[in-house]
Formats: structure tokens, C-alpha cells, sequence
């Protein structure tokens, strides 16, 4: 059963009221947001963006569903490059009520598998905070591999963090 699906903007509500319930959890993992993102009309804006994005071809946007259809969580893949790069960014997060019960893990096995036969990438990049050892294990489950570090890499909670450099690149299927 398929548990990511291209989001829509009558996804809103859904994940407002989601990253309301989960605004503390993810506080140490997100950059700082605005009042606005955690409203339906805030998520609503990034989705739109998000749908334009995708519409160009560098973006594509999922929610990660529960086993009963409700929204738990997004994926994504961000800075989609064509030409000799073919490879993309990847960025998830799932509701602390479906922490560790392999919803993270089934959705970024599906946005892969996307991203290799759908929409022929040769490389998915993820970066994880250092600390974050329950994504690097959902990572990893994935055939990911750690191949660096970045100093300073983001501005998570309102500070400049380095993080893990991970990748998983499709198994060729050249011989020799």
C-alpha cells in the first residue's frame, strides 16, 4: 500500500493542524518559522509554491499517509537537477505520534524507488542534523550511505549546524 502521495492544497488544514500538534518536536529539527506557516492559509502558500515547483519539474512534494489515509507527515524532493547531475535533495519528517513505527522509513523506500524509475534521478542527497540518529537508522534502512560532513550546513532552530551528508545512488545496471 502506497503511504506518500503528490500533495494538494486541500492538504492544508490536515497538515496545519499536524505541525500545530507537533510544533515542539520538530522545534530542534526546522529552521524557525512564522506564526503564519502553522495556519491553513500559511501551509497553503507552501504548497502552492511547492505545486508551481513541481510543475517546473524541480520539486516534488508528498504528504506521508497513515494507514487509514490521514496525513502524518511530508517528503520531498527538492532541487531537482536534469542534464548530467540527475540527482535531487530529500527532506521528511513524520508526526512524533508515528515516530518509530516505520512510516518514515516505508516513505522514503517509496520516494526513492520514484525517483529512480519515475523520474529517472541517478542520486538522492539527504542531510541529517549529527544528533539525529533515528533519521540517520531511516536513512540508512534505505541503502543510504554517509559520504561526508557539512560544517554549518543549515540554520536549524536559529543556529548555523552541521550536518551528515548522506546519498543513495541507483544500482546500475551495466556490466562489467
Amino acid at each position: 500500500m502506497k503511504i506518500t502521495r503528490l500533495i494538494t492544497s486541500e492538504d492544508a488544514p490536515a497538515l496545519a493542524e499536524v505541525l500545530r500538534a507537533n510544533r515542539e518536536f520538530l522545534a530542534p529539527w526546522d529552521p524557525i518559522r512564522s506564526e503564519d506557516y502553522f495556519t491553513a492559509e500559511g501551509q497553503r502558500a507552501v504548497i502552492e509554491a511547492d505545486l508551481q515547483q513541481y510543475e517546473q519539474g524541480s520539486k516534488l512534494p508528498h504528504v506521508i499517509l497513515d494507514d487509514s489515509g490521514r496525513v502524518i507527515g511530508r517528503i520531498t524532493l527538492n532541487g531537482i537537477v536534469r542534464g548530467p547531475f540527475q540527482s535531487c535533495a530529500m527532506g521528511y519528517w513524520v508526526s512524533v505520534s508515528h515516530n518509530g513505527q516505520g512510516f518514515a522509513t516505508r516513505a522514503v523506500r517509496e520516494i526513492v524507488r520514484l525517483a529512480f524509475d519515475e523520474l529517472g534521478l541517478h542520486r538522492v542527497q539527504a542531510e541529517t542534523l549529527l544528533h539525529n540518529a533515528r533519521s540517520q537508522r531511516v536513512l540508512e534502512r534505505n541503502g543510504f550511505v554517509q559520504f561526508g560532513m557539512a560544517p554549518e550546513y543549515l540554520n536549524i532552530a536559529s543556529r548555523w549546524q552541521d550536518h551528515a551528508m548522506y546519498q543513495v545512488v541507483k544500482p546500475s545496471s551495466a556490466t562489467g
